[in-house]
């Protein structure tokens, strides 16, 4: 194949490459090494043709992977030796082509970087205070992306022709916008403008300085970002704090806040260095910290939390917005609650002007919308994602490489659950899950949650062949599958269907995220799950892999007077909990604890217990959650889900190491029985120990339950290792003294980073469970150690 001591590879990379300036890097490499040949897109990732001597090519390669730009991420690296090419004098990057195949990974949209936001403070450069300065190492991508390969005339940057400054930049490799698709000055690009509540122009020669003037004059502004709109506000204004909760009808859930820079965010929060990294880095999510006590944010910002969500800018725009000392803003998503966020002018103005006093708008068209990431930081220093979405999504998870696959699966579209909806893509070895869409219950969101199937579908070319939802009937997501499935869909093929337990689930999408296949034991902990008994799950103890599950333990049943309301009202569960603890005596026992409900009230909810009536059976931990809120006195209800657990958590008094009292029913199933702890809770109750105590008590009798769970597990089967997911387990506090517990008996215990251990990771479970039902993983599982994925 070689001539002259002259050899020709071709290398087929994969990952994230396109959008992130590695066509540029690479030929920048190649020159510098004198070698031949071409780099160009492709619909799989990036094809390199490149020719030269055995030693140089080598090198090559080394270099290829020690000096990734900052964005750049290869998953795989197929390498073959082709034929040389006579006569070749150049390197070149050649125009991208599609292929069959077009599910390159897309490029997730990154904060201004360093060098970026230096020329936006440099009077003497030409984009001095422009505020959509970006190069190939930051700004917007999947945000504007209309389809792949990832190119100019493939986004929404289309319509604004470059002009020569910019056009000399984009075709110069000695240049930081070598191929920058988003490439754009003052002289060519977006601009942006301020306009009232009608959409009429507010005249100004400074537009985001106009809106840091309505800003600190209490006024509530609509702000176009990158991927929709935000509603803002001075963070310490706590009339202006309570008018946008009103106008947005959010009454309880916490508004996060951004801030100037790290020096801001430490006069609020206390931030240790991994938080630094994470508010400091590329992706710049909101990071949920600990608020200081003298925190200068309105009190209703944080909503009765001791915890504060704080992100800094992550857009010239927002950097601008800020420097003007408007700060700092409460910056919440551009929507009504519980509706989808807006990302369109005319739109805004229709909807937000009712919210908001003024509208700061642009024109670069925001093609896929994109919320906030939330994120928060266990206690020992680990990510754990809250909400994924800007930054994160959709990266995709390489699960296998095409050498490690037994079979062909379908391609394969998992709908996820209804609460923190979210989809997930499965195709040739790699799972695409998409962003946050929000809970589905809602019209408007549930319509978006369909277009946003169908838009990202098409972006992959996707031709789905098998549909998985959850097991629960009445899930929006799973109706829209069964509808799919047979059919009933406009546009759309009949394909098969697979319907998926919801806490196997939760433990598949924890297994794959931590590159392992299983068997493992599984502690799957949240609020509602589709039992295969037609019980409410919610406290699961199973033997999984990513094919099947075994439940060989749970909570013992609770029953839940008024059915769904209890997951609203915490006198609910608690009644229940009394119920089974005292009998006919819980009413008295009830009004001794000063349970948060009316005399007539309890009265109803005893009865409705005594003759069985509206009164669900769960094993739901996030049910026993609300309850002990409410016999605690720490909240009386949920005004938005998981209030009552987080007020709980927020209310634990540091220090307390006792636990209360719980007993483990022997049996094929075993249950967990905690009528033991009630009792005890009800003494300190009625003794005045302190909300403080109970819920310290509380979190540490859980984690010690489900260390105990774990034990009995492994001593019938002699695994050790643990799989943690469910939305409990967005408890800080929880998972670390049960990751503790665990780790010092002997357990590896895997948990969630990236992927939201709450129902936003549902769908990725759903989706391996499919694939590996189809065999796809057959080979790979089958391996020397039998537990681990690419």
């Amino acid at each position: 194949m070689s001539t002259n001591s002259q050899k020709r590879v071709q290398f087929e990379i994969a990952g994230q490459v396109q959008g992130v300036g590695f066509r540029p890097f690479v030929y920048r490499l190649a020159i510098a090494a004198g070698l031949t040949g071409f780099v160009l897109n492709d619909a799989r990732g990036v094809t390199i043709a490149v020719q030269g001597s055995v030693e140089t090519l080598d090198q090559f390669l080394v270099d290829i992977n020690e000096q990734l730009p900052p964005l750049a991420r290869i998953t795989s690296c197929e390498q073959t030796e082709i034929a040389t090419i006579d006569g070749e004098k150049n390197f070149e990057i050649k125009p991208s082509v599609g292929g069959e195949f077009t599910d390159a990974q897309v490029t997730v949209d990154t904060a201004t970087c360093d060098d970026c936001l230096g020329e936006l403070a440099d009077p003497a450069d030409p984009r001095y205070r422009y505020p959509f300065i970006n190069c190939t190492n930051c700004g917007p991508r999947y945000s504007i992306i209309q389809q792949i390969p990832y190119d100019r005339p493939g986004t929404t940057m289309s319509e604004f022709e470059m002009c020569s400054l910019c056009g000399r930049e984009y075709a110069d490799p000695a240049s930081r916008r070598f191929h920058a698709q988003p490439v754009a000055c003052p002289a060519c690009g977006p601009e942006v403008w301020l306009t009232d509540t009608k959409g009429k122009r507010i005249e100004s020669d400074d537009p985001i300085a106009t809106a840091a003037e309505y800003l600190t004059a209490g006024k509530i502004v609509a702000i176009k970002g990158l991927g929709g709109f935000h509603l803002a506000c001075l963070a310490d204004d706590e009339h202006a704090v309570g008018r946008l909760r009103t106008r947005k009808r959010r009454d309880a859930k916490p508004f996060a806040v951004m801030v100037a820079d790290l020096e801001a965010a430490r006069r609020l929060c206390e931030i240790t260095d991994a938080a630094a990294e994470l508010l400091t880095g590329a992706v710049r999510p909101i990071v949920i910290l600990p608020k200081r006590v003298d925190a200068a944010v309105a009190p209703s910002v944080p909503a009765g939390l001791n915890t504060l969500g704080v992100m800094l800018p992550y857009t010239p725009l927002h950097v601008l917005l800020m420097g003007y000392g408007a700060g700092p803003l409460v910056m919440t998503s551009g929507n009504y609650s519980d509706e989808p966020l807006i990302t369109d002018n005319e739109s805004a103005v229709a909807n937000l002007g009712q919210i908001a006093d003024v509208l700061l708008l642009h024109n670069r068209k925001i093609e896929r919308p994109l919320d906030d990431s939330v994120v928060q930081l266990h206690t020992d220093g680990t990510l754990c994602a809250i909400r994924r979405a800007r930054g994160y999504a959709p990266q995709s998870i390489q699960l296998a490489r095409p050498s490690e696959i037994a079979a062909k699966a379908p391609v394969i579209l998992a709908v996820g659950a209804e609460l923190k909806g979210a989809f997930c893509l499965f195709k040739d070895g790699r799972a695409v899950l998409s962003e946050h869409m929000g809970d589905l219950k809602g019209g408007p969101t549930y319509r978006n949650f369909i277009d946003q199937i169908a838009r990202l579908t098409e972006l992959f070319d996707a031709k789905v062949e098998l549909v998985v939802c959850d097991k629960h009937p009445m899930y929006l997501s799973s109706e829209y599958a069964c509808r799919w499935a047979r059919g009933e869909l406009a546009g759309r093929e009949s394909v098969k269907l697979l319907t998926v337990q919801h806490h196997h689930a939760h433990i598949a999408s924890c297994l794959a995220e931590n590159g392992q296949t299983g068997p493992a034991i599984g502690l799957a902990c949240d609020g509602v799950g589709f039992g295969t008994d037609d019980a409410v799950w919610g406290c699961e103890i199973f033997i999984a892999d990513l094919k099947q599950y075994q439940r060989v333990g749970h909570l013992r049943y609770l029953p839940l007077p008024g059915g769904d309301a209890a997951a609203i009202e915490t006198y609910r569960p608690a009644i229940g909990a009394l119920f089974e603890a005292f009998g006919l005596d819980a009413a008295q026992v009830a009004t001794d604890c000063k349970l948060p409900a009316t005399s007539e009230q309890i009265a109803a909810a005893i009865e409705q217990l005594q003759r069985n009536v509206n009164c669900p059976l769960t094993s739901s931990l996030g049910r026993w959650f609300d309850a002990v809120a409410g016999l605690a006195g720490v909240a009386e209800r949920n005004g938005f889900e998981g209030q009552a657990p987080m007020l709980l958590e927020a209310a634990i008094s540091q220090g307390v190491d006792e636990s209360y009292d719980f007993a483990i029913d022997a049996g094929e199933t075993f249950t967990i029985d905690l009528r033991p702890m009630v009792r005890q809770i009800v003494t300190d109750v009625t003794c005045g120990a302190g909300a403080g105590v109970i819920a310290a008590k509380f979190h540490n009798t859980v984690a010690d339950f489900l260390a105990a769970a774990a034990r009995q597990a492994r001593d019938a089967t002699d695994l050790s290792t643990v799989a943690l997911s469910g939305g409990c387990f967005a408890n800080r506090y929880l998972t670390a003294r049960v990751t503790e517990e665990l780790t010092a008996d002997g357990f590896e215990v895997l948990r969630h980073r990236e992927i939201p251990c709450n129902d936003g990771g549902v769908a990725l479970g759903q989706a391996i469970i499919a694939a590996a039902q189809t065999g796809f993983f057959d080979r790979l599982s089958s391996g020397s150690d039998g537990r681990r994925l690419f």
